[in-house]
């Protein structure tokens, strides 16, 4: 009812009602006593704002052409005798005389005479938010059977190549093996002559290891002589199956070998 009375500038109504209902807020006690305080807070500030953009300061106007007539005169201008000899119009550069700017500068250092401020080229730090890693899911594991394994492809190429090395390398063993038997088969073939290389310790390695692949698929045996040495010799094919004539007892056999005894 009296918002115009509180816009007056020369009123002071509005502070005397927010005092009264500083006064009146002490002794709240129930919720809707409080949603009314509430509401006259709004209110206020709401008549607070607008009595704020009614006020006028003419001390913070800026005259831009009051401000170019002060400028002229601190740099020697006299507008008035300007104006009554004004025959300078064909003079290169105007009225202005040839130090009025210098003069300018001279002043307005007297007002930037501070240290810079110190900051970074490229900023202080980076403001762009960090881009956020892409989560890799991990696989869940089958709950039967064996999960497949990916195997890069130059390690797969590389294990097939190794593969089929050993293969071709026990049916090149296997043929020798073979050739010497079928020469003198009365002659029992030891088994160190067989595998050993004199110059090489780590190729009579390879060649036990290659061996050992003729022993367990059955295509080769070693039993031992009258000397209980162990003598090697070709398994001769019978009629049977493939799978009968290689179902026989077997025996897992560990052979030490160093470099002093292969010597």
């Amino acid at each position: 009812e009296n918002r115009e009375a509180m816009l007056n500038s020369k009123s002071n109504r509005l502070t005397e009602a927010l005092e009264e209902a500083n006064k009146l807020f002490d002794g709240v006690c129930r919720a809707r006593e409080a949603a009314l305080d509430a509401q006259f807070l709004v209110i206020a500030s709401n008549i607070g704002k607008e009595k704020a953009n009614e006020l006028h300061s003419e001390m913070s106007a800026f005259d831009s052409t009051a401000f170019a007539e002060d400028l002229l005169t601190f740099m020697g201008i006299n507008r008035t005798e300007v104006e009554e000899t004004d025959d300078s119009e064909d003079v290169p550069g105007g009225f202005l005389p040839s130090d009025a700017w210098q003069t300018v500068g001279e002043e307005a250092l007297k007002y930037f005479r501070r240290a810079p401020t110190f900051h970074y080229m490229m900023g202080s730090f980076k403001s762009e938010p960090p881009v956020p890693k892409q989560r890799i899911e991990r696989q869940k594991k089958a709950s039967r059977g064996k999960p497949e394994r990916a195997m890069p492809a130059q390690l797969k190429k590389m294990e097939e190549s190794h593969q089929e090395a050993t293969e071709k390398e026990v049916e090149r063993i296997l043929r020798i093996l073979q050739t010497h038997f079928e020469n003198d088969p009365n002659t029992p073939i030891s088994f160190f002559d067989f595998v050993i290389d004199p110059n090489s310790f780590a190729h009579t390695v390879e060649n036990m290891f290659h061996v050992s692949f003729l022993i367990r698929d059955g295509l080769a045996k070693i039993k031992l002589d009258e000397d209980e040495l162990p003598i090697i010799e070709p398994t001769k094919p019978s009629g049977r199956g493939e799978e009968d004539s290689r179902a026989g007892a077997r025996n897992q056999v560990v052979i030490s070998l160093d470099q002093r005894e292969w010597k």
